[in-house]
């Protein structure tokens, strides 16, 4: 189970965009481990089927609802029916994304659009209308996924430049917004964070085994400890935390081993919990170390 305190978010609700796969996913299966009401949202709907069967099953405790991050109305009609379902909303996740790899000289605009609308623009439009619809007169926590760009994002510049910019949006609003009760942080997974559906949209098939090379703890890092990071934001642990981005890198962005070169080592190992499906006695399997 998670490493916070069980029933920690009971009587919560949280919207997590992104929530079927990958970091979406595993933020969606620990929030529901802490007795919190989730709504998953994502433009596709096999994915948020497929994700209640294996999270949540036959429960109210996790509901789907399809909406592109990118459409004003969609975002519109996805808080205001989550209103009209729960009544409230308490923590939004913004982890919704997408991006492609590329080099710029090759990128067309559509291409460099989608990515800036999707990634910069959709954070935008969804935190904006949770504040006007809700956390405006009632306050709330909300968290940004965005990258480890800090040294820029060769392939992934459209993506890098979509992310600094809402790592900054989150500083600004985090001010602006600060009079009605409302958090905001950042949560930066290193580019080394594994998962099938992280590993599915790259043709490299060594990507993440070289990746290891530039991270001190000589490891690839879990979904789960992404989503702990996250959690902990969330959190009334974090009530004095706000406009800040935690990296979850594993010192990767802090790393040059051209000037201090570490050794293979096993010596800071991965975190991972079990997650026990609500209101059944079943744990998903123990996850293979990496």
């Amino acid at each position: 189970m998670s490493i916070l305190r069980p029933g920690l978010f009971k009587d919560k609700v949280a919207l997590v965009t992104g929530g079927a796969t990958g970091i979406g996913r595993a933020i969606t299966q620990e929030l529901l481990s802490l007795d919190c009401k989730v709504v998953i949202a994502s433009r596709k709907e096999e994915r948020l089927h497929a994700a209640i069967q294996e999270l949540c099953p036959n429960s109210p405790r996790l509901t789907a609802q399809v909406c592109n991050i990118r459409h004003e109305d969609q975002v519109k009609h996805l808080v205001s029916s989550m209103l009209k379902e729960h009544g409230k909303i308490d923590f939004l996740v913004n982890n919704g994304g997408g991006q492609f790899p590329s080099p710029v000289a090759d990128m067309s605009v559509k291409g460099w659009n989608a990515v800036i609308d999707t990634n910069l623009t959709g954070t935008f439009i969804m935190c904006r209308e949770v504040y006007r619809q809700w956390m405006c007169d009632h306050g709330g926590v909300i968290v940004n996924i965005i990258a480890d760009m800090f040294r820029g994002f060769p392939m992934m510049a459209h993506s890098g430049a979509a992310r600094a910019a809402v790592g900054n949006l989150t500083k600004s609003l985090s001010v602006e917004w600060a009079q009605n009760g409302v958090r905001i942080n950042a949560v930066a997974p290193g580019s080394s964070i594994y998962s099938p559906t992280a590993a599915s949209n790259y043709s490299d098939p060594d990507l993440f085994n070289r990746a290891r090379a530039g991270i001190p703890m000589k490891r690839l890092g879990t979904t789960q400890e992404v989503s702990s990071a996250v959690c902990f934001l969330l959190s009334p642990g974090a009530s004095f935390i706000t406009g800040e981005t935690l990296k979850v890198d594993g010192g990767s962005s802090l790393y040059s081993y051209l000037m201090w070169q570490i050794p293979e080592h096993d010596k800071l190992p991965a975190y991972s919990w079990t997650y026990k499906k609500p209101d059944t006695d079943e744990d998903d399997p123990p996850k293979a170390k990496l």
